[in-house]
């Protein structure tokens, strides 16, 4: 076996044994897992997740975790934590200390502080017997057989296995507070994630003097003119109430002309009028809808804009794939 093999081979291997402990871990969940969730829910403050080394670092995620799905949580650093760090801690919190051993003396010197405050205290730990484990309001069993490192040393299979069970705990806490994609994105108003979830159509539409608009009796050289002053490629057509009727396109009008090309007889299009070129019951979108639903539209019916409102209806707006873009939804 060269290099090379050996190399894949050790890779494969690991990630077997990490999934080997994950799915001997979630055999062996038991009312514990319940127990813990409906503490966290009921916690009237905030998570203190805490842990030293491999552990704080995976503290670090569950606790980012928790935060973005509606747990108030934050990572305290143990050995800071000794020297003023617990003075963020209050009463109203409670605590979740991960500890392979459970003899951590970092997270250990922290235990008589929590104790005096009254803090409910949940631990991940792989040894059921440990100190921590002992003075746990609820200790959880992160046992893993063997870890992935050759040497037995490295955290590796232990800390994957601590890592999914914070994962389970956040999403059985989400399911529990039952938490909507709008309370989600409250907590992610930064990124691309955010914007899908907030951004609604009328954040982004075109209105009023900017909306691309004819009668169905205007002529084709006034559609055409509307359609190149407004630049959306497109103009909607309203009958004389106002009423959206049909829409003209940059695509209608290529169509137009190569029918013209192929069909001798077929009318110019310049001595027609909007409502004769348009297309009819155009695509529309509520006001109230998000502008992730407008991207989903366009690119399931391959459109690039969407009247705002109703047919038979004046228009609140339009919006373009283009103002999707500039929105960073893609």
């Amino acid at each position: 076996m060269n290099d090379a093999d050996t190399m894949l081979e050790k890779a494969k291997q690991t990630l077997l044994l990490e999934a080997e402990a994950i799915r001997a871990m979630a055999e062996r969940l038991d009312d514990r897992v319940v127990q813990a969730v409906n503490l966290l829910a009921t916690c009237p403050g905030r998570v203190v997740v805490t842990g030293m080394g491999k552990s704080g670092i995976i503290g670090m995620k569950i606790a980012a975790t928790m935060a973005s799905t509606g747990t108030p949580a934050f990572f305290l650093h143990p050995a800071e934590g000794s020297h003023g760090d617990i003075g963020m801690v209050t009463r109203q919190d409670m605590v979740l200390a991960l500890s392979n051993s459970g003899e951590t003396a970092e997270v250990i010197a922290l235990l008589p502080t929590f104790k005096f405050l009254g803090l409910p205290i949940i631990s991940l730990v792989g040894r059921l017997n440990s100190t921590l484990a002992r003075v746990s309001t609820i200790a959880l069993d992160v046992t893993v057989a063997r870890e992935a490192c050759p040497l037995g040393l490295a955290p590796t299979c232990s800390t994957t296995a601590a890592l999914a069970m914070g994962d389970a705990l956040a999403v059985a806490l989400l399911e529990k507070r039952q938490l909507s994609a709008e309370q989600f994105a409250l907590f992610h108003p930064g990124g691309i994630l955010g914007r899908k979830l907030l951004l609604r159509i009328t954040d982004l539409m075109h209105t009023g003097p900017r909306m691309p608009l004819v009668t169905t009796s205007h002529t084709m050289q006034q559609a055409i003119l509307e359609m190149t002053e407004k630049r959306l490629g497109m103009t909607g057509v309203v009958d004389s109430a106002g009423c959206l009727m049909g829409i003209i396109t940059d695509g209608d009008l290529r169509r137009w002309l190569e029918r013209k090309a192929l069909t001798p007889g077929a009318p110019d299009l310049l001595s027609c009028n909007a409502g004769e070129v348009m297309t009819t019951h155009p695509k529309t979108i509520p006001a109230n809808a998000l502008a992730v639903e407008a991207l989903r539209i366009m690119e399931e019916k391959k459109i690039t804009s969407l009247f705002v409102g109703a047919i038979g209806a004046p228009p609140d707006g339009v919006v373009h794939l283009h103002d999707l873009l500039g929105a960073g939804l893609l």
